[in-house]
């Protein structure tokens, strides 16, 4: 599997590729349960999903940190090319996938807050997927937050989850 960031002064992108068919690919992306098994970081659990994976739908994820204490990010679906491409907003929210400010949780700044994110799913032939994250913000910023050190933690778990689904088929 290798791995690919851009330098510090341009948009935030993360890069994976992956020894599964694009399809299975898509499914840890976009299925529930497989969502409920990578989304967070090392350490993070997340205990709810909700994915209504159609243009103007909603979704709405918790993340467990280690303490207890639980995180919501929620969004809305912008653009979805089936198994190529997902442009999303997402922003804080509560359980109910409502919008809150960064400070609900005790954050003062968030580079997250209203982001469109896009990611691409290429298929490369053999067997092999290209997944790529791009963010709504500098690498540089994505770094200082921690959120591209979570992205791609969140990302080793992914990997987890398409090498099961791999196995499983």
């Amino acid at each position: 599997m290798a791995e690919k960031m851009a330098n510090e002064t341009e948009q935030m992108v993360v890069t994976r590729i992956f020894e599964a068919p694009r399809e299975l690919v898509w499914k840890a992306w976009t299925d529930p349960k497989c969502v409920m098994e990578w989304w967070g970081p090392k350490g993070f659990t997340a205990p709810v999903c909700r994915i209504d994976l159609r243009v103007g739908g909603r979704f709405a994820f918790c993340m467990r940190a280690p303490d207890g204490r639980e995180f919501w990010s929620g969004g809305e679906y912008q653009e979805i090319v089936l198994q190529e491409k997902i442009v999303s907003s997402m922003y804080f929210s509560d359980s109910e996938g409502n919008k809150v400010e960064p400070a609900h949780y005790g954050i003062d700044h968030e580079a997250v807050d209203d982001a469109y994110d896009v990611v691409h799913f290429e298929d490369l032939g053999d067997g092999e997927t290209r997944l790529t994250f791009v963010g709504n913000e500098t690498m540089q910023s994505a770094v200082e937050s921690g959120q591209v050190e979570g992205m791609n933690q969140s990302l080793d778990k992914f990997a987890a989850v398409v090498a099961e689904l791999l196995r499983e088929k």
